[in-house]
C-alpha cells in the first residue's frame, strides 16, 4: 500500500493540521504515516496558542519513524519554528525523500501567526528548493513573493516570483478570489488553471485537505497537474459535505 507522510501541527478540531491530513491520505487510498510539528490550542473560531514541539523530538519523530517505513510522498504544514524547519529539511535531504509537498502554513485565516518570524525566510531558502510543490494560498503567495495578488494575472506573476526560490512546481490555490476559485499550477514552463464555483461560507481546513491530496495522489503515481485537479475536485466536494461543529468555521467533511 502506497504511504504518505504529514509533518505537521495538531489541532484539536480535526479539521485542521495533521488530523486532517491523515483522515484526507485515508479517503485517497494511501496509508498516512505523522511526525508531530507542533501543537496548537483552537477551535474554530480562533487559535488561542501555538507551540512547537522541540526539534530534538521532531527529530527522533522522525529517524525512528523512517529507518523503518519509506513514505511515498511527504507534506509539511504547520512547522513553526526555525529548529522544526531546519529538522524537517535535514530529513528530506538525509533520506532524499521523493514527492515533497510544502504547505507553507504562515498565518491562520482568523488571523493567527503560525510560524516564527525568523522561520518565514528559512522556508524559502532551506525547504522552497526541497519541494516537488509548493502550495501557497493568495495571501501566503503574496508575502512570499512579494507581489500583491488581485487579479488571475497576478497570480502568474508571483508563480514567476516563487519559481525563483527553487520549487519544481508552484500551486498557488486561489479560494480567496472574490468570485470564483482558481488554482493556479507552474511547471517553470506553463501555467495550467484550474477554475471552480466559489461556495459562500467559512471553511477550516481546505489549504491542509487540499496539499495532503495533491501529496496522496503523488503517492500514487499521478503526474502533478493531474493530481492537482484530483485535490481539487476533492476539497469541492469536501466543501459540500462539510459540517457545523463550532460557532464559526464549518469542518470539512472528508
Amino acid at each position: 500500500m502506497k504511504r504518505a507522510l504529514t509533518i505537521a501541527g495538531s489541532d484539536p478540531t480535526g479539521g485542521a493540521g495533521l488530523q486532517a491530513d491523515i483522515k484526507t491520505f485515508h479517503a485517497c487510498g494511501v496509508y498516512g504515516l505523522s511526525a508531530v510539528a507542533a501543537l496548537t490550542a483552537q477551535n474554530t473560531a480562533m487559535v488561542a496558542k501555538s507551540q512547537a514541539v522541540p526539534p530534538e523530538f521532531l527529530k527522533k519523530q522522525l529517524d525512528t519513524l523512517l529507518s523503518d517505513i519509506r513514505p511515498d510522498a511527504v507534506k509539511t504544514g504547520m512547522l513553526y519554528s526555525v529548529g522544526s524547519i531546519l529538522v524537517v529539511a535535514d530529513a528530506i535531504k538525509g533520506y532524499e525523500l521523493e514527492n515533497v509537498v510544502i504547505d507553507p502554513v504562515t498565518i491562520s485565516s482568523t488571523g493567527a501567526e503560525l510560524i516564527e518570524r525568523e522561520g518565514f525566510e528559512l522556508l524559502k531558502s532551506r525547504l522552497f528548493p526541497l519541494a516537488r510543490v509548493i502550495t501557497p494560498n493568495i495571501y501566503e503567495a503574496t508575502a512570499l513573493s512579494g507581489v500583491r495578488i488581485d487579479t488571475p494575472a497576478d497570480m502568474e506573476n508571483a508563480a514567476l516570483a516563487l519559481s525563483e526560490l527553487g520549487p519544481d512546481v508552484i500551486i498557488i490555490t486561489g479560494g480567496h478570489l472574490e468570485h470564483e476559485t482558481l488554482d493556479l499550477v507552474y511547471n517553470g514552463h506553463t501555467m495550467h488553471r484550474i477554475a471552480g464555483r466559489k461556495v459562500p461560507g467559512e471553511y477550516h481546513g481546505t489549504g491542509c485537505a487540499f496539499s495532503a491530496a495533491l501529496a496522496a495522489h503523488l503517492a500514487l503515481g499521478a503526474p502533478v497537474v493531474t493530481a492537482a485537479e484530483k485535490a481539487h475536485e476533492f476539497v469541492r466536494r469536501a466543501i459540500g459535505h462539510a459540517i457545523t461543529l463550532g460557532r464559526r468555521m464549518k469542518i470539512l467533511n472528508v
